[in-house]
């Protein structure tokens, strides 16, 4: 069998001379008719001959102008329409919500001391909603119904409530946790208060989380109380946070007024205020003596407690803000539960029950007409108005034209309510 012998495309790769000792060389007019025949075709526009020289160097031939310039022709506008695509490609699919973002956030790292204050301020609001659930229970003997729902925008909330109960007739401690936008009107109507708001786009993501608590004893000597803080932020196209701010407080509404409660429950909010500001507890028991009045009856609603709102870096920055709202809202507890463990048991006439009906008939009065929070989450979309509503009480009562005996209790009350008492 003959040797292998490399082929002339693989010599012309590598360069090589093609010389073999068996082979006969070439005839001297070899070369000259191949040049010939090479140069007649080059002159009738002929593809030009591979190589003209078998033995020296391999040369590639000359690219055509005409295919470079198809090429280029087509290329240019095919790359420009996928460039001018990826460009134009909707912000929403680049730029994740905040929403997306902070369900991230909390599957890879859980919730910590450097994570952003949304996710902090659910966590504790959740940790304290479980706190004082458990010990109403106990006060109470029964369990609260609890109700865990979603919002499609991202969010959600639990709702616990407790309904004819042993203490409480009505008793309901929720957490809600906000995503949205903001329309340009609300964005233009919160500017009154919060100058960081730009007012010059269409639309804002917004997150509102809070813990809000009404309970409603069966016994008229047990008083009413509210509590509601939260926390609002609003975020710009590319999810930082454009502005924020903190809001609550807690009062306590009674039907029969007991001096030494009104006592112990402002003396427990006026020490978690005086450990941040000796001016916080003046000036916010004044704000909620203003803001829980029914002004259509000039009377307010119970005798008081602190009520603040848009409190942002104009009052302090946002760690010690946040470290106020979390001392406020530790101190319920100890505010609330000696006063209603001392009047849960009381013993009360049908007169006096009638009593409580018609001042829970202002409570009503007071959500349904003058509340702001009512009304933000009756009009914010997908906000769920069982929720909002359970600041209600079970039963109330409307009687026309009452008014209760001179020098009783009941008269006591109105007195007070018309001309609030500084009580700490």
């Amino acid at each position: 069998m003959p040797p292998l012998r490399p082929t002339t495309p693989l010599l012309r790769v590598l360069n090589c001379q093609r010389s073999y000792a068996s082979r006969k060389p070439p005839r001297a007019d070899f070369f000259r008719s191949r040049q010939v025949v090479g140069s007649r075709r080059c002159m009738s526009n002929g593809p030009p001959p591979l190589n003209p020289d078998p033995n020296g160097p391999f040369v590639p031939p000359k690219p055509n102008k005409w295919v470079n310039r198809i090429r280029l022709w087509l290329g240019v506008p095919f790359i420009g329409a996928i460039i001018y695509s990826m460009l134009t490609e909707k912000v929403d699919a680049e730029s994740p919500t905040i929403a997306e973002k902070d369900a991230l956030l909390k599957r890879e790292n859980g919730i910590t001391n450097r994570s952003p204050m949304r996710l902090r301020m659910e966590a504790f609001i959740k940790q304290h909603q479980k706190q004082i659930v458990s010990e109403l229970e106990k006060v109470d003997g029964q369990k609260f119904q609890i109700d865990t729902w979603n919002r499609p925008e991202g969010g959600g909330g639990i709702t616990c409530v407790l309904q004819d109960g042993n203490v409480f007739e009505k008793a309901g401690v929720n957490t809600s946790v906000v995503y949205g936008r903001l329309p340009r009107a609300a964005i233009q109507k919160m500017r009154a208060n919060h100058k960081a708001l730009d007012p010059d786009v269409e639309s804002l993501e917004f997150f509102a989380a809070g813990l809000s608590m009404v309970l409603h004893p069966s016994n008229p000597m047990a008083p009413t109380v509210h509590l509601n803080y939260r926390y609002f932020e609003t975020a710009d196209e590319y999810g930082n946070t454009n502005a924020w701010w903190y809001g609550g407080g807690c009062d306590l509404t009674p039907c029969y007024l007991f001096d030494e409660d009104a006592i112990h429950f402002h003396n427990a909010i006026k020490s978690a205020c005086d450990k941040h500001d000796k001016a916080y507890y003046p000036r916010f028991k004044k704000w909620c003596d203003e803001y829980f009045n029914n002004k259509h009856r000039g009377e307010t609603r119970g005798v008081g407690g602190i009520f603040f709102d848009d409190l942002d870096e104009t009052e302090k920055d946002r760690e010690q803000l946040f470290s106020f709202v979390q001392d406020c809202l530790s101190a319920f507890l100890p505010s609330y539960l000696p006063i209603i463990n001392r009047r849960k048991d009381m013993p009360f006439t049908e007169e006096e029950k009638t009593w409580q009906q018609l001042r829970r008939g202002r409570y009503v009065e007071f959500n349904l007409v003058h509340d702001r929070g009512t009304a933000f989450g009756l009009n914010t979309p997908g906000s769920r108005v069982e929720s909002i509503l359970m600041s209600l009480p079970l039963t109330a009562r409307w009687q026309y034209m009452h008014a209760p005996k001179k020098g009783s209790r009941e008269e006591r009350l109105l007195e007070v309510l018309r001309k609030p008492k500084e009580w700490a």
